[in-house]
């Protein structure tokens, strides 16, 4: 009982993370549009860019590894 509340906490927390993590980012126009930049240049993800993009696929692997392990503990 208690793991899967754990879990569930942590679940709620990594998918918490991930919707923020996706939001910071602009579709197509980097974090520099976000604060009224130019983002028509086609460059590397640099700086807080790299930080949000590798954020978001670490949340989104641990999001789904914290799901299966709900799913195989509770059956």
């Amino acid at each position: 009982m208690t793991r899967t509340i754990v879990l569930s906490v942590l679940q709620i927390a990594s998918a918490l993370g991930l919707i923020t993590f996706i939001l910071l980012q602009h579709r197509g126009t980097g974090l520099g549009g976000a604060f009224g930049g130019s983002g028509n240049i086609y460059r590397s993800k640099r700086g807080v860019e790299q930080i949000l993009f590798r954020g978001t696929i670490a949340l989104a692997v641990l999001f789904v590894a914290i799901s299966l392990t709900s799913v195989l503990l509770r059956s």
